[in-house]
């Protein structure tokens, strides 16, 4: 218990470290180029996606420029407020990303727009907003991106003809509804007029590929989205972003939870499951604990250097001082003569140690049973105190 504790046989090498931890470190490296990759994929064609003044391929700027050479003004916003503001009978609202509207957003946004006499067009409105923003509708499962006819009575649709459309399928009881492009019966454009208004009506489109900049120019395409989009002198754009003020003030009363994705949230509990599965696999491939022999001797001295490195990380001064003091009591007896059972009795013992010592400049009882040393440097003086007084007992 001396300072050799701050180098010890049983200290891991630089090499034993790196040799430990480089799967770890691998793993970390593959993971965060995993991600730098995907990151960078994503941020490419996506990029801009849907925005009137993007030219990239998932862009919508080609739709925008055609809208504005038939005269119709195109603004694009991102807030809530900017996009109900601008409802009106001579406005069309296209909503680009319906679901990423929170449920009061949503609410305020189909309570500015059901009145407003303008068109509202949603695409690819899923569950989490379909119910809001276009009640009496709902949701089937999607269909693939693919070109369709639209047989149906709806004249924009008729005249455009075929187009690519898919994605969202839309089911309603709505008696004058129109619904076009069907797939396997079920429509993935839909047309419902706004109860209350003459001329209001709510476009849901089940996909937006009829307006990037790449698929613009194929079938319909192109004339569909211009009689959709150009039937009033003034579109706004709302392209909605998590950034939105609206969208925080939405969040704040349900608390932190609220903010989290429910897509989030359904991983996370398979993630949670998945662990739960490996331990019980795990457990059962371990089986019972088996008592065995150690396969090799352990060195006195290994043994002693790793209790006292555990007794310092623990700070257990008062447990290495006990052991001392035992461990040199139960030397001294058979020195003085004393039984082992009164090896531990300081009646017995101090006595014995006075006799054969008589002059000595130390307290036995001090050292023997004394106080729990205060700090680390006391107890070096107490095992180096012991080991002197063992020492002159041997040569006395």
């Amino acid at each position: 218990m001396t300072s050799t504790i701050d180098s010890t046989s049983l200290s891991p090498t630089t090499r034993q470290v790196w040799t430990r931890s480089r799967g770890l470190v691998l793993a970390l490296v593959i993971l965060l180029a995993a991600g730098i990759t995907m990151a960078a994929l994503s941020s490419g064609d996506q990029h801009g996606r849907l925005d009137p003044r993007s030219a990239d391929r998932f862009g919508s700027r080609a739709a925008a420029e055609l809208l504005k050479d038939r005269g119709v003004s195109v603004e694009a916003v991102t807030t809530l407020d900017e996009a109900t503001a601008a409802a009106g009978p001579d406005t069309t609202l296209l909503v680009t990303n319906p679901d990423l509207l929170t449920e009061r957003q949503q609410r305020s946004l189909h309570t500015a727009t059901a009145s407003a006499g303008g068109r509202t067009v949603l695409l690819g409105a899923g569950p989490p907003s379909v119910d809001t923003l276009a009640p009496g509708v709902r949701t089937n499962t999607p269909a693939p991106v693919s070109a369709r006819a639209p047989r149906c009575s709806l004249p924009a649709a008729d005249r455009a003809g075929t187009v690519d459309i898919g994605g969202e399928r839309y089911v309603t009881d709505i008696a004058d509804a129109d619904a076009c492009y069907m797939s396997d019966g079920v429509p993935t454009l839909l047309r419902i007029r706004d109860t209350g208004t003459e001329a209001g009506d709510t476009v849901l489109l089940g996909s937006p590929d009829i307006l990037y900049n790449d698929r613009l120019d194929q079938r319909g395409n192109a004339s569909l989205a211009l009689q959709l989009l150009g039937s009033r002198p003034q579109l706004v754009w709302y392209l909605p972003s998590l950034s939105d003020g609206s969208a925080a003030e939405s969040s704040g009363d349900s608390g932190f939870l609220g903010l989290i994705p429910s897509g989030w949230l359904w991983g996370a509990f398979q993630l949670f499951l998945a662990a739960v599965l490996a331990a019980v696999w795990r457990a059962r491939r371990l089986g019972p604990l088996v008592a065995e022999r150690l396969p090799v001797a352990i060195r006195a001295s290994e043994s002693t250097e790793g209790r006292a490195r555990l007794y310092r990380k623990a700070n257990a001064r008062d447990h290495a001082a006990s052991s001392l003091r035992s461990a040199t009591r139960d030397r001294l007896a058979p020195l003085l003569g004393v039984p082992p059972a009164d090896a531990h009795s300081p009646d017995v013992l101090i006595p014995a140690v006075s006799a054969r010592l008589p002059d000595t400049t130390r307290d036995p009882r001090t050292l023997l049973f004394g106080p729990v040393p205060t700090d680390d440097a006391a107890l070096v003086r107490l095992a180096d105190q012991l080991d002197a007084l063992e020492r002159e007992v041997r040569t006395s």
